[in-house]
């Protein structure tokens, strides 16, 4: 495989599995209801407190908004970023915080959709420490991956036995193998199946 097609199978893989990790989440907080949404309590030790999914999806937010602002000519860690702010329950409807959400992603993927080949190899900084942008797309990537479990995992706690699966259901591993393995060997990535 040639420099050219690597560099734009990665690029296309790194597109993929952000829109799969925005997808988990929505799904997840799809079968929320608002107050859910915003808890700090879980099933999990309901005497602690915990990030709501509200909170994390405004601390993903944020992060975007900060790595991804001005991605080549200024540090990743904005100066105007409030991070522990990010943490804190405000005012905010459901509303707000999935507008907020949907444009720190407008601005992750218009930096992605304007990568090359030349591009990926470019030093970027966040908090002066220097990454190539294959390395700055892999950190946030899993940085994303990280908080999105915990999305999943607290969504699945409130809605208990009402849980809709977002991958394989117990129990159904054969079935989806006999679904996958009927089809000839191709290659695409994992969620143009999805």
């Amino acid at each position: 495989m040639d420099r050219h097609t690597m560099a734009t199978s990665y690029i296309s893989s790194c597109k993929k599995q952000f829109v799969y990790y925005k997808q988990l989440a929505e799904k997840a907080a799809a079968q929320l209801t608002d107050e859910m949404f915003f808890s700090t309590s879980t099933t999990l030790n309901p005497s602690l407190e915990h990030n709501s999914i509200a909170v994390i999806y405004k601390h993903i937010s944020g992060n975007m908004k900060s790595r991804w602002t001005d991605f080549y000519t200024t540090d990743g860690e904005k100066e105007w970023r409030d991070r522990d702010n990010e943490f804190i329950d405000q005012d905010w409807t459901r509303e707000q915080v999935v507008s907020y959400w949907e444009e720190s992603w407008e601005l992750l993927f218009s930096v992605i959709n304007n990568l090359d080949e030349d591009k990926l190899v470019r030093t970027i900084y966040i908090r002066n420490m220097g990454h190539t942008v294959v390395e700055a797309l892999n950190r946030q990537m899993f940085h994303y991956a990280y908080h999105i479990g915990q999305i999943v995992l607290l969504a699945k706690q409130w809605r208990g036995d009402e849980w809709t699966s977002l991958s394989i259901p117990r129990n159904s591993s054969q079935r989806y193998n006999d679904s996958k393995f009927s089809k000839p060997k191709r290659d695409v990535h994992f969620t143009d199946d999805l």
